[in-house]
């Protein structure tokens, strides 16, 4: 498969929406949960949990058809991304409609990251579980580090990220546009050894980091009781930082397998 077809899912599905306003995930900053109408019942922690879980086993039910029936999947990779983008939007510009639009994102969502998984399996055995395994055991540790209070979500936190972030995204941009026209790339974001690497950590971190601001972003806008339906909305928010982790593990992988 086409490397510009990784980096068009990645800039357009992931970073793109992680670059924002604000906040290292636009979809969690402040200005959202001030701006929605109020609705009948309140968010909670519990509930964006149980939104999560369900998102993420919609995902797993796509990504798995993907998995097992990719000769109709992967060619439809780069129209399933447009809708993806498209879905997101409407999740975001109209925030009410995250109980139905997130759902169909998740499924989506599911299909891209199934065949993507395939492809890299199919080239190192065994680096699909292997990346689902760390992007669980990063987000638990990221999870385990908030609530502990070792990560603590200070405005010079926040900025060093957003930073991060808005400079992973414009890379990330540009080098998708150096693939449309043909005109290079950066080699270097590719190299398996040397600055390639180090430059997949720190990336990897990045994403890991954005855990943490939406984990305290949410618990912040529990306790001022924004309406029910923004539970979605927060679920879809943290799917999207934690597709974007497994991606960037899956990536790391590959060149740790070179």
């Amino acid at each position: 498969m086409r490397r510009i077809s990784l980096d068009f899912v990645y800039a357009c599905e992931n970073n793109w929406l992680l670059e924002g306003c604000g906040m290292s995930n636009p979809l969690l900053k402040d200005d959202v949960f001030r701006s929605v109408v109020r609705s009948d019942g309140v968010m909670t922690v519990p509930g964006v949990i149980n939104k999560s879980m369900v998102l993420l086993v919609l995902l797993a039910i796509s990504a798995f058809y993907s998995w097992t029936h990719c000769n109709i999947v992967t060619p439809l990779v780069i129209p399933i991304t447009m809708v993806a983008f498209v879905l997101a939007m409407i999740a975001i510009f109209k925030k009410a409609s995250s109980p139905f639009v997130a759902p169909c994102y998740a499924m989506c969502e599911g299909f891209i990251l199934g065949s993507f998984s395939l492809y890299f399996e199919k080239l190192y055995p065994g680096i699909a579980v292997n990346a689902i395994l760390l992007t669980m055991c990063v987000s638990f540790s990221m999870l385990a580090a908030y609530k502990t209070g070792l990560l603590k979500v200070t405005p010079k936190f926040q900025k060093i990220v957003i930073f991060s972030t808005f400079a992973i995204a414009f890379v990330y941009m540009i080098q998708f546009f150096l693939n449309i026209f043909g005109v290079g790339d950066f080699s270097y974001i590719h190299n398996s050894s040397g600055l390639g690497l180090v430059i997949s950590f720190v990336i990897v971190a990045v994403a890991a980091l954005n855990l943490v601001i939406d984990f305290d972003l949410i618990e912040y806008n529990a306790r001022a009781n924004v309406p029910k339906y923004m539970e979605w909305y927060c679920a879809f928010s943290l799917m999207i930082t934690l597709v974007w982790l497994y991606f960037e593990i899956l990536r790391l992988l590959s060149k740790l397998r070179k």
